[in-house]
């Protein structure tokens, strides 16, 4: 009989000689070459004891990074700190990467995309479970697929700030908005530009504590009835064709917003009724007004504020016809409580009003009356104006019709307090004394008339 034939003797290692072990190739090389990869290791379930539970799986998992092992909760919070588009490009790498975007998009709270179709938030929102915040500036038009993307994600969703890029259009209906709101029980703060195409407002929601809604036009119903909201803006074009009845909407804001603190409203629309109408409506508790672009408010509209409003700290009556009486009434009403006065664009206000505030109002800080002291209109550009609002810039499209003020006006300003002042477009005044300890803030753009030479003396820290 033959013996057995033996396998391969494996001959034990000289003395004085290891073995060189190969180093593992990298699992990108392994995948080049056709190899599989290499099989996970398995998971252990058993329990020592029934006290003792089980970890997440993700707790010590690992990822293959460059040949080294790198933990997966590092991975992840490498990816946290990468904007969208970043978090977007790793998950399409491969698998192992989609699962860590997609750890990143169930914990996000906030995010901030340039979304170029609505395909990519019904990709993304649907992920995100935590979102609290969501601000989105539109590159591609607003439709009603993007809407019920947005009402039947993210339900924790409570800041929801929509913009628009300059060729998109925002085609939401007013409709769609009340759906919006009602489907949404957390929304606390919305803010929604471009919304020319809403034809009426009909709101309701016992969450809503911030609403802005800018571009509106010809708004055939107002109804805005939100027992806790604090603060409503409402900014209209300047179309002509423009004819939303005011009146009504503010008559109805205290019934419907009883706990209004902040109203901000543009409108060539407004008027000394619509504001009479706000006297009606019993809001005592404003502590911030704005009422701008009113060419036809006049005094009778400040005597109206003065009656409704207890303790204003920021008045704004840009754009109005408003002179310096009312000046006078905003003073006696509110010496103790107004420190932001903004007169912008008020063609009967002259230097005795500016100087009247500045004495009266012992509390004020910001003062603005951009282009409120003209003179010589034939010979100075026409065209947009740039002025300082509330602290950000705004652009003057259009201004009303002013009267023709003295060519030469002096202007005398002492105050303690305050700390910014903007006469931005004041092309009538040629002497300016300014004394002003704590200003930080000077704003004398295209003041034509305004020569160093001719009389400037400014005691500020500027």
């Amino acid at each position: 009989m033959r013996p057995a034939q033996e396998g391969p003797r494996l001959q034990p290692p000289l003395p004085g000689r290891r073995r060189r072990r190969r180093a593992p190739l990298p699992l990108a090389l392994l995948l080049r070459r056709g190899h599989p990869p290499p099989p996970r290791p398995l998971l252990r379930r058993a329990l020592l004891s029934p006290e003792k539970k089980p970890r997440p799986d993700h707790d010590g998992r690992t990822m293959e990074l460059g040949g080294r092992a790198v933990p997966v909760d590092l991975v992840v919070e490498v990816l946290r700190r990468l904007g969208p588009r970043g978090v977007l490009d790793a998950a399409a790498v491969s698998r192992a990467w989609r699962d860590c975007a997609d750890r990143v998009w169930r914990v996000a709270e906030e995010l901030r995309l340039r979304p170029a179709a609505a395909g990519l938030l019904g990709a993304l929102l649907p992920r995100c479970a935590a979102l609290s915040r969501l601000v989105l500036h539109m590159e591609s038009d607003v439709d009603a697929t993007m809407l019920s993307c947005l009402a039947f994600s993210c339900p924790s969703l409570e800041t929801l700030e929509i913009t628009m890029a300059d060729k998109a259009i925002n085609n939401m209906t007013g409709e769609e908005l009340s759906r919006l709101v009602s489907e949404k029980h957390s929304l606390s703060i919305l803010k929604i530009g471009g919304c020319s195409n809403l034809g009426f407002l009909n709101l309701s929601s016992s969450s809503l504590n911030v609403l802005w809604l800018s571009d509106l036009c010809s708004l055939s119903e107002s109804v805005i009835s939100c027992p806790n909201m604090s603060e409503l803006s409402l900014c209209f074009t300047q179309q002509s064709t423009e004819c939303t009845d005011l009146v009504s909407l503010m008559d109805g804001l205290g019934r419907s917003c009883p706990n209004l603190r902040n109203l901000h409203i543009s409108s060539i629309q407004l008027s000394n009724e619509a504001v009479s109408a706000l006297e009606g409506a019993n809001l005592r508790g404003l502590c911030m007004l704005s009422l701008i672009l009113g060419s036809k408010m006049t005094d009778a509209a400040v005597a109206s504020i003065v009656r409704s409003c207890a303790s204003l700290a920021l008045l704004d009556l840009s754009g109005s016809s408003i002179s310096d009486s009312g000046v006078g009434m905003i003073c006696k009403a509110f010496p103790h409580t107004l420190s932001r006065l903004l007169l912008a664009l008020c063609p009967n206000i002259t230097t005795c009003g500016i100087q009247a505030a500045t004495a009266q109002l012992p509390l004020l800080q910001l003062m603005d009356c951009g282009m409120s002291l003209r003179s010589n209109l034939q010979n100075e550009k026409q065209g947009a104006y740039f002025g300082e609002i509330n602290g950000r810039i705004r652009l003057c499209p259009k201004l009303p019709t002013l009267k023709k003020q003295p060519m030469r006006q002096k202007l005398i300003i002492k105050h303690d307090n305050l700390k910014k002042l903007s006469l931005w477009g004041c092309s009538a005044i040629d002497a300016l004394y300014v004394k002003c300890p704590e200003l930080i803030d000077l704003n004398l753009n295209t003041c034509t008339n305004l020569h160093p030479e001719s009389g400037c003396y400014f005691s500020a820290q500027i």
